[in-house]
């Protein structure tokens, strides 16, 4: 249950006995045994008061049962009743003694409320529910039911009433913190973040510390893909000492999201030196190194919680691959080979080795090393995959072929070992085989999107099948809509169909994301002098040819748009 909730429901039992009113004023005028009798019970109300004060609960009940039995009939005493025995947690007997006093006097909100409390605290919201509305039905100028009933009907998905209740709350009282607040989480669980980023907002306006409403108004933006707001609201947050830990957490790891190494180094400082950062947040610090190719400082942190735990696989293989990274491949292979063969990491280890092994002019090595492993651990694909790729680069495809066929009984179903053989039969020439092995993939995870984007490219370089491939690209930018090199794929398809306006729009969006590639630029040039645009065609020639300068064909590209067109 959220922590507000439950903190609503301790607050409104606590406070009950002062929120039940006595009778009403015409009990009062009675005469004779009548009067006397109701005077006596509500003189004995007033000591088990004091004595539930004093924390002497067996007295308060003592004294309570005697008050009800010279008024049995007063729904009000039967409710007070109710309300020790929940503080000495007999929530069964307080129930019976609610339902009494609803039977007694069903006009008395009293008994209402608290029930709709004990039932939403138990995780009974459908029973709270009930009790609730009537609480509103018999008051509604009163608040204290508009809030737990909307909580309830939340929990039950009836957003729809909950946001009407929410809203007949802050008419009644516009400056309800927890009024605005909830139509944020509400309309958050709605996927109307925008809604409720306006409701966090007025939260904040009345209540500038409630830090809960903050968090929440960032995790809507996050939802709604504006992470540099999110990420100012919780760079705004960290001063607060009670949630810093879990606030930085989050900063921390959405800055990495949104690859904002430097800062996200900044943050992981402050985690360390706040006492925060345990042995995870300096992980994630060296690794930020790495990706900075901040190799020396990677390797002091790696090298630093290796000397407080040496049997740390895990950062000794990110020791060796950021010596590895430096070009010291002679302390890169010294830390892989400390990887012991029971390691989790063994096989990733293993992998190292043989790149290593293969760099330093020692193939056959490379090759013994992870046939080695293999046999030593059969049930490895990545073993498998690492050797057919080491295959590839010692140029013996053919041999890499033949160890994952031979391997396809003992993998079965799984669809690395596809995608893998299909790459090998492409770079045969095999277009065919290539293509199905990868439909064998897609039929295995259909959301696989370099399979979908390998046939969709494949298709359109051939140009075959090209509205099936367009169908491909679409579905994989649809899941990796950020992936430059899907985009180009897509571009180059809708070019391959003549439709101009759609694949410049794609392999602009493609070179913003990727613009060191030469061939997605190139690809950018081929639509730009498509489309008559030739200052442009022979500006995206150029940068391609700067980026790998070595391709001829687009020297000679260059040499024949300026002799056709552009210098004429």
């Amino acid at each position: 249950m959220p922590y507000l909730l439950v903190l609503l429901m301790f607050v409104t039992l606590l406070s009950s006995c002062a929120a039940v009113p006595g009778p009403a004023p015409g009990t009062l005028l009675q005469t004779g045994a009548d009067h006397d009798g109701k005077a006596r019970a509500l003189y004995l109300y007033s000591r088990a008061r004091l004595a539930v004060i004093d924390g002497d609960y067996p007295a308060a009940l003592n004294t309570m049962r005697n008050a009800i039995e010279l008024d049995p009939d007063s729904a009000f005493l039967h409710t007070s009743l109710a309300e020790i025995k929940l503080k000495i947690g007999q929530v069964q007997e307080a129930l019976d003694y609610i339902d009494k006093a609803i039977k007694l006097d069903p006009t008395y909100r009293e008994p209402y409320l608290m029930g709709g409390s004990i039932m939403a605290s138990s995780g009974k919201d459908s029973e709270a529910v009930v009790y609730l509305r009537k609480a509103l039905q018999l008051d509604p100028s009163k608040e204290d039911a508009y809030l737990q009933l909307a909580v309830s009907l939340t929990h039950l998905f009836e957003y729809e009433e909950a946001v009407g209740t929410l809203k007949e709350l802050v008419k009644i009282n516009s400056d309800s913190i927890l009024g605005y607040y909830y139509l944020g989480k509400t309309y958050g669980q709605m996927k109307l973040y925008r809604d409720a980023v306006g409701f966090f907002r007025k939260t904040l306006e009345l209540r500038p510390d409630f830090d809960q409403a903050a968090i929440d108004m960032a995790a809507a933006y996050e939802a709604m893909g504006d992470y540099s707001q999110a990420i100012q609201i919780y760079k705004g947050l960290t001063g607060e000492e009670d949630m810093k830990a879990a606030v930085l957490q989050r900063l921390i790891q959405l800055l990495i999201q949104q690859r904002r190494f430097n800062e996200a180094l900044e943050y992981l400082a402050v985690a360390v030196n706040s006492g925060y950062g345990g042995q995870e947040t300096l992980r994630k610090i060296g690794l930020i190194h790495m990706e900075l190719d901040q190799f020396d400082d990677a390797i002091k942190v790696f090298s630093a919680m290796l000397e407080k735990d040496p049997a740390a696989h895990q950062l000794r293989l990110y020791l060796g691959m950021a010596f590895e990274e430096k070009g010291d491949h002679d302390s890169a292979y010294a830390e892989f080979m400390k990887i012991p063969l029971d390691s989790g990491v063994y096989v990733d280890a293993v992998g190292h080795i043989a790149f290593l092994l293969k760099e330093k002019g020692q193939p056959e090595l490379a090759v013994e090393s992870l046939k080695k492993a293999i046999d030593e651990s059969p049930r490895q694909l990545e073993l498998y995959l690492n050797l057919s790729t080491l295959y590839e680069a010692l140029e013996k495809p053919e041999e890499g072929l033949a160890l994952l066929l031979n391997s396809e009984k003992s993998f079965e179903g799984d669809a690395r070992l596809q995608f893998r053989i299909g790459v090998i039969y492409d770079k045969l020439g095999k277009k065919a085989e290539s293509i199905e092995r990868m439909k064998n993939v897609i039929s295995l995870n259909p959301r696989d999107a370099q399979a979908l984007n390998f046939i969709g490219y494949t298709y359109a370089e051939l140009g075959i099948n090209l509205e099936e491939a367009l169908s491909y690209l679409k579905k994989a930018v649809e899941i990796r809509p950020n992936d430059g090199f899907i985009l180009d794929s897509l571009g180059w398809v809708y070019f391959k169909l003549k439709k101009y306006d759609d694949a410049i729009r794609y392999l602009e969006e493609a070179v913003a994301l990727v613009p060191d590639d030469s061939a997605i630029v190139e690809h950018l040039g081929d639509v730009q002098q498509a489309r008559h645009e030739y200052k442009k065609a022979l500006a995206s020639y150029r940068k391609a040819l700067e980026i790998e300068p070595d391709r001829k064909e687009l020297a000679e590209k260059i040499r024949r748009l300026k002799g056709e067109h552009v210098e004429r």
